[in-house]
C-alpha cells in the first residue's frame, strides 16, 4: 500500500504543478500546450480528489479511534463509534475507486472512432439486422451528446445494409464503443419468412480508433490510388468525371474503396480517414494477438469473427457471452439503452485487470 500513496503523493503534486503552470503567461499564449497540460490536469482531476477524501477519512479514523480511548459519555461515544464505522465503509470503498482509477489507461480510450458494420451470415435478414444495429448506436450515441458521420454505405435492395462505415465523434467515445467489436447474432422471424419461423443471422461490428496524421503517418510510396468512375444512379457529373477512389496500402494490402461523395478530394479524404484506421487496427491487432498468447484479453480478443452477443427477439433477451450478463430488454437495448451492457463490460474488464496486476 505505501507505494499506492507514493505514486497519489506523486500525481497531486503533478496536479498542483499544472495548475502553476496553466498560469504562466508563456503556456497561455502556446494553444498546443496549454491545451495539452490541460487534458492532463483535467485526467489526474478525478484521482486527486478521491485521494484527498481518502486522506480526510483517514484522519476522521485516526481522530475518532482517538476519542474512543478518552473518557466518554454514552451518548459521545455511541455517536463516535457510529462515525468511525461509517468512515471505515468509506475508506474500503475509496480505496477501491482508487485502485481502478490507477490501473493502466487504454491511450485509445478519449479518441473519436470509425465504425464499421456489415452483414455477414443470413443474406438480406443480416443485412436488415446491421441496418438495426446502425440505429442502436445511433440512438446510444444521441443520448451521450455525440455525432455520428456517415462514411460510406453500401444499401441493399431490401433497405438494410451490406456495409456501413461512420466517424462517431464525442468525449470518450471508443473507451465506452471498443468493445463492441465481433460478431453479433440475432434470432428472429424475418420479414421475408412466410411460414413464421425463426431464424438465426450475424452482422459484424468492427471499432477502430480514428487515428490523426500525427499519431500514424503513412507513407505515400506504401499507397497505390486509383480513381475511377463512379456506379450508381448516373447522370452527366458522373458519366464525365473520375470520382470514385481506390485506395490500397501496399504492405498490409488493406484496400479502402470509396464513391459516396460528389468530389474525387472528397473521396480521397474519406478514403484516407478509413484507411488509417485500418492500417492501425492491423498493427495493433498483431501485437494484441502475440499479448493474447501469454495472457487472454479480459473480454475477447474483439475479433470480427467472434459471437460476441445473441439478440433473441421472440423472447426479448440479449445475451452478452462474454461475460454470461442476459438482460430481458432487448426492446429498450434496440433502442439506444446500452448503459447496462457496457457498464458491465467495463467493470467486468477493471475487475480483470485488478486481478492480474495483484498477481503480476
Amino acid at each position: 500500500m505505501n507505494d499506492l500513496f507514493d505514486r497519489l503523493q506523486s500525481l497531486e503534486d503533478r496536479y498542483e504543478e499544472l495548475g502553476e503552470l496553466l498560469s504562466d503567461p508563456d503556456i497561455i499564449s502556446d494553444t498546443r500546450k496549454f491545451t495539452s497540460l490541460s487534458k492532463e490536469m483535467a485526467d489526474l482531476r478525478e484521482t486527486v480528489e478521491k485521494y484527498n477524501q481518502y486522506k480526510n477519512v483517514t484522519k476522521t479514523i485516526k481522530d475518532d479511534e482517538e476519542m474512543l480511548g478518552e473518557k466518554l459519555d454514552d451518548e459521545m461515544a455511541s455517536m463516535v463509534k457510529e462515525e468511525l464505522a461509517a468512515a471505515k465503509v468509506e475508506k474500503e470503498n475509496l480505496e477501491s475507486e482508487i485502485k481502478i482509477l490507477l490501473l493502466p489507461k487504454d491511450p485509445n480510450d478519449d479518441k473519436n472512432i470509425i465504425m464499421e458494420i456489415r452483414g455477414a451470415a443470413g443474406g438480406d435478414e443480416a443485412s436488415l439486422f446491421a441496418a438495426d444495429l446502425f440505429g442502436m448506436y445511433s440512438k446510444f450515441a444521441e443520448k451521450e451528446g455525440w455525432t455520428i458521420e456517415v462514411l460510406d454505405k453500401n444499401v441493399t435492395e431490401v433497405g438494410g445494409f451490406k456495409e456501413l462505415a461512420l466517424l462517431i465523434n464525442g468525449n470518450s467515445v471508443y473507451s465506452k464503443l471498443k468493445y463492441e467489436s465481433g460478431a453479433h447474432r440475432v434470432q428472429r422471424v424475418p420479414v421475408t419468412e412466410s411460414a413464421g419461423r425463426v431464424h438465426t443471422s450475424t452482422a459484424t461490428v468492427v471499432v477502430m480508433p480514428e487515428e490523426e496524421d500525427v499519431e500514424i503517418d503513412l507513407d505515400p510510396k506504401d499507397i497505390r490510388v486509383d480513381v475511377y468512375r463512379s456506379s450508381g444512379a448516373g447522370g452527366q457529373h458522373i458519366n464525365k468525371t473520375s470520382s470514385a477512389v481506390r485506395m490500397t496500402h501496399l504492405p498490409t494490402g488493406i484496400v479502402v474503396a470509396m464513391q459516396d461523395q460528389r468530389s474525387q478530394q472528397q473521396n480521397r479524404e474519406k478514403a484516407m480517414k478509413i484507411l488509417k484506421a485500418r492500417v492501425y487496427d492491423y498493427y495493433s491487432s498483431k501485437e494484441q494477438n502475440e499479448y493474447d498468447q501469454t495472457r487472454k484479453s479480459a473480454v475477447g480478443t474483439g475479433d470480427r469473427s467472434e459471437r460476441i452477443r445473441t439478440y433473441n427477439y421472440p423472447q426479448n433477451r440479449v445475451t452478452d457471452h462474454r461475460i454470461g450478463l442476459t438482460l430481458n430488454k432487448l426492446d429498450r437495448i434496440m433502442n439506444g439503452e446500452l448503459e447496462d451492457v457496457i457498464d458491465a463490460l467495463i467493470l467486468f474488464d477493471q475487475t480483470k485487470a485488478l486481478e492480474n496486476l495483484q498477481n503480476d
